[in-house]
């Protein structure tokens, strides 16, 4: 079993850096947190201080936990691996008000924000953001780096692949596969499997034109 630090660095101070911090906090885990950042001009996040930047990881891994607070899939899953390279202890960080089934799987590295609701024998992958209000019904499959957006809803035993982003306000419908790294527009509804990476626009959801 992984021995957590008492103390929290989180690696992204802007807006969603705040709300991983927030649920930190209410979490009641850690004795300190703090914020490391690239914007030099950045000092205090939500009242926290930023002590660094992302080239200072090293200096505090034997002190730290470390948790990535950035949106975009692909940058979060390049600090994710150089973390994991470097040893360093990364938590789960699940929201005191999320409602969590029985029989789920979360991997490390994965936020589950306020008002979220995960029913039972769902599997999420490591790196994942379930953001708030966001749904999820019974036997899904979530992959790594997935962004679940905030009032997202999905249906049972449906699958998204790695690196995919449902946006704001969509909907799944059951029995669904996601392959990886496609994006689904806000609001889209999806009800026929979606096999080719791309974005998704409407209702029911296409594939976007370029």
């Amino acid at each position: 079993m992984i021995k957590y630090n008492s103390k929290l660095l989180i690696i992204g101070a802007s807006g969603h850096g705040k709300v991983v911090a927030d649920i930190a906090i209410k979490m009641n885990r850690w004795e300190h947190i703090a914020f490391l950042d690239d914007n030099s001009l950045l000092h205090k996040s939500l009242n926290l201080d930023v002590i660094g930047k992302i080239k200072d990881i090293s200096k505090y891994l034997s002190e730290y936990d470390f948790f990535v607070a950035i949106g975009n899939n692909q940058v979060r899953e390049n600090i994710m691996r150089k973390l994991e390279d470097m040893g360093a202890n990364i938590p789960v960080l699940i929201h005191p008000s999320a409602v969590i089934g029985e029989q789920i799987e979360v991997g490390f590295g994965t936020a589950i924000m306020a008002g979220a609701v995960i029913n039972c024998c769902c599997n999420i992958g490591k790196g994942c953001i379930v953001n708030t209000g966001a749904t999820l019904d019974h036997d899904n499959v979530i992959d790594n780096y997935v962004h679940i957006s905030p009032g997202v809803n999905i249906a049972g035993t449906v699958k998204v692949g790695k690196n995919s982003w449902l946006g704001i306000g969509s909907i799944i419908n059951n029995n669904i596969t996601i392959t990886s790294n496609c994006v689904i527009g806000a609001g889209a509804v999806v009800v026929n499997d979606i096999i080719e990476p791309g974005t998704y626009i409407g209702i029911p959801a296409r594939l976007m034109e370029v």
